[in-house]
């Protein structure tokens, strides 16, 4: 894939130093993708479990309106007390998962950072009365790098990770997201990466795992397709049929509820597949 030029934002400083204007902003849509499992696409798949899933997250920028400016990522593999971004112009890899082959912890992906997108990011949370803050040493995690690296290859996108506050608060995160629709405007895209089923033990719960999850991810297609009340709808996803067994802990759901938080339109499958028996899904919002 050639190199991108890509359009300035508002405030953005590029690589030599300088403010850019503020012409030329496309608004992007919003995303939840599925992350995977650690780095699942960048390993021997002779079954093709993950064939698909990494298909569409290379085919991911044909989602998108024109190519962003920046991105801005929420992990389900950063809490913090409040939110907090990531501020290194020069991130490196958090391979923060365990028990896989040598190679893939020697990966790759010299994608910059963005401290403006995430000091402004930073102020649109504070301006809305939530904690937020700047991390200065923080690295990409897998969440991020692993889907990212397939969807920009060449690493000429900008990329801010965002943290989910640690009370998991489905609805302090909606907020969030609400609070960050501006960049849109200014051409970043805010993608949400985590998985729509997270449950590690479910193949061993003695259950048959397609009804259940499959449950769980028409209610979520519903939920998200709505525009007024998505919010409240979201904030009590734990009511949702088998909700607590397809996500006995709700990090990886969390994502999602920023990215709809930050989208003004109703959000769409874009991507959905049965792996492993599970009902998975990934969403676009306007």
């Amino acid at each position: 894939m050639p190199a991108r030029r890509l359009r300035p934002r508002p405030g953005h400083i590029d690589s030599g130093g300088r403010a850019t204007d503020l012409a030329g902003m496309t608004i992007q849509p919003t995303l939840f993708v599925p992350h995977g499992g650690g780095p699942c696409f960048f390993m021997d798949d002779p079954a093709g479990t993950w064939t698909k899933m990494g298909d569409f997250l290379r085919d991911l920028p044909g989602l998108l309106p024109a190519p962003p400016s920046a991105i801005l990522c929420i992990s389900g593999h950063w809490e913090t007390q409040g939110f907090r971004f990531t501020g290194k112009t020069r991130p490196g890899l958090l391979f923060d998962y365990f028990g896989f082959p040598p190679h893939t912890y020697e990966l790759s992906w010299p994608v910059p950072g963005d401290p403006a997108l995430a000091a402004r990011a930073a102020a649109l949370l504070a301006d809305a009365g939530l904690d937020a803050g700047i991390d200065a040493d923080r690295d990409l995690d897998h969440g991020v790098f692993v889907p990212l690296k397939l969807s920009f290859p060449d690493a000429d996108v900008p990329v801010v990770e965002m943290s989910l506050d640690a009370g998991l608060d489905p609805a302090l995160a909606y907020a969030a997201g609400r609070a960050l629709r501006p960049l849109r405007d200014e051409g970043v895209l805010i993608v949400g990466a985590g998985m729509s089923f997270h449950n590690m033990r479910a193949h061993s719960s003695g259950v048959d795992v397609t009804p259940p999850s499959r449950a769980f991810d028409d209610w979520l297609g519903a939920a998200v397709a709505e525009q007024d009340g998505r919010g409240e709808r979201l904030a009590r996803w734990a009511d949702a049929p088998a909700a607590r067994w397809c996500h006995p802990r709700e990090e990886h759901l969390l994502p999602l509820m920023v990215a709809a938080g930050a989208a003004e339109g109703p959000g769409e499958r874009v991507y959905e597949e049965l792996l492993l028996g599970l009902a998975v899904s990934g969403y676009r919002f306007a």
